[in-house]
């Protein structure tokens, strides 16, 4: 065999492969076998009809070309490894010359990784927010927490924004019938929450107990929906929030401080260590967009296209899973399909820039994933997707998705090497230690670029 490659463009070269018809020698002989399994002859056993009988009864062409469908994939990769083409997707293939004992000539397109170009990463400098907690945080966090120790009282007035009321509920159609399934009665209801029914807030407000009021909503949901019906309210109970005061006796019994001063700073230090754990993750995302814009990426259209596919088909999942049409969800959102795919293409342009960026950064680096590693993520990943690891484990060798998970613990490994050697400060112009968010910080990372699954369960390890 006898491959030449072409460079087209950066991302794409052209295979010319020419096999002398002797080397095609094996493949007639598995044509042969094969096609003798399927055609039964009288005289000859089954899989035992010679090949000058099988030339008479299928043609000698038919026997060509099952050999030529056995022997181009073959050939193919032959060629590839010869010359150490890393390709990625399937290639165009167009047959140039075959015939019976002449030399088998096809030529294959396909895209393949770029080269590229990596700037000094040593140093990147990274402004981030500045860490602070204010007083009014630390009051809403303890507000919040007061709330969930309040207790509802019954009073005799209409109801308010904040209060809750008991609620008797139905709807019926314009021509005044009722609506199966849409009745409800005691039903619990926070007025201004607008969790409900769209309208409720405006006909509860200022409602007292006995009071009915009506109102008009389009249904969402079931045989009626798309049509406006008329909803029947009756205000049973109205009952007000009623909360403990901030005092230390009120901190003995939400937490496990003897006083609200020592509530109040332990709420302060979580929500400092909350701000700071979010100002890292803003250092690792804006040091990979410091790093792309320095970085020339040509990008291969059959790995923009595979992302992009993926992006729309996990949309198109997601708006089913929330009961509505893809027209409904452009109509709400006042998109169109040409929009819609228009921008999945620029995020999936930039999550391919940033993986052939860190893969390269990874070949660099000579980095590698122990099998301790590769386990903490499997484990990760499994509790996130609510299974066992051992299962998800074997899911991942049967999918042969294995190498795709490690492909994406080294990107992970090469952000946190760029993110480690950075310059961080913070708007201040303070520096920032990043030091205690490590681990976290050498996760992987988790784009779109996620496993391809059929049944969508969970879309991680998914590799070009």
């Amino acid at each position: 065999m006898n491959a030449t490659v072409e460079t087209l463009t950066p991302t794409r070269v052209k295979l010319t492969v020419e096999v002398p018809f002797e080397e095609l020698a094996p493949s007639i002989d598995t044509a042969y076998k094969r096609i003798a399994r399927q055609v039964k002859v009288q005289g000859f056993r089954p899989g035992k009809v010679p090949p000058r009988i099988l030339d008479q009864r299928v043609g000698r062409a038919v026997v060509l070309e099952e050999a030529l469908n056995d022997a181009l994939p073959q050939l193919y990769r032959a060629a590839v490894e010869e010359h150490q083409v890393a390709a990625i997707g399937q290639p165009n293939v167009d047959l140039t010359q075959f015939s019976d004992g002449a030399p088998l000539v096809f030529t294959a397109e396909v895209d393949v990784r770029p080269d590229i170009e990596l700037p000094s990463y040593d140093g990147l400098p990274v402004v981030v927010d500045a860490v602070g907690v204010s007083d009014e945080e630390v009051d809403e966090q303890l507000s919040s927490l007061r709330d969930r120790f309040a207790t509802l009282k019954t009073v005799e007035r209409p109801a308010g924004t904040g209060d809750y009321v008991l609620i008797d509920i139905r709807a019926t159609t314009a021509e005044g019938e009722p609506i199966d399934g849409s009745e409800a009665k005691g039903l619990s209801y926070e007025v201004g929450s607008d969790s409900l029914i769209t309208g409720i807030d405006d006909a509860v407000t200022g409602a007292s107990a006995g009071d009915e009021r009506t109102f008009e909503a389009e249904i969402q949901y079931g045989v009626h929906a798309g049509t406006t019906a008329t909803f029947h309210v009756t205000v049973t109970e109205v009952k007000e929030k009623e909360a403990p005061p901030l005092d230390d006796e009120f901190a003995v019994m939400a937490s496990e401080f003897e006083t609200i001063a020592e509530l109040r700073d332990d709420v302060r230090g979580r929500l400092d260590r909350m701000r700071r754990l979010e100002q890292g993750v803003q250092a690792r995302d804006r040091v990979l967009e410091v790093l792309l814009e320095r970085t020339t990426v040509p990008m291969p259209e059959s790995m923009v296209e595979q992302e992009t596919d993926w992006r729309l088909r996990t949309m198109a999942q997601q708006i089913d899973e929330a009961g509505m049409s893809l027209e409904q969800f452009l109509a709400d959102t006042e998109q169109t399909e040409e929009t819609l795919r228009t921008d999945a293409r620029a995020g999936a342009e930039q999550a391919v820039r940033a993986q052939l960026v860190l893969d390269a950064i990874g070949v660099k680096e000579e980095i590698g994933v122990s099998e301790a590693e590769l386990t903490d993520q499997v484990v990760r990943r499994a509790r996130r997707a609510g299974m066992e690891a051992n299962e998800l484990a074997q899911r991942l060798v049967r999918q042969g998705q294995l190498p795709a998970l490690m492909a994406e613990i080294v990107r992970g490994k090469a952000l946190a090497l760029v993110l480690e050697s950075a310059t961080v400060t913070d708007t201040s112009g303070a520096p920032v230690d990043l030091s205690d968010l490590r681990d976290d910080a050498s996760a992987p990372v988790e784009s779109a670029l996620d496993m391809d699954e059929h049944d969508h369960d969970d879309h991680e390890g998914h590799d070009h």
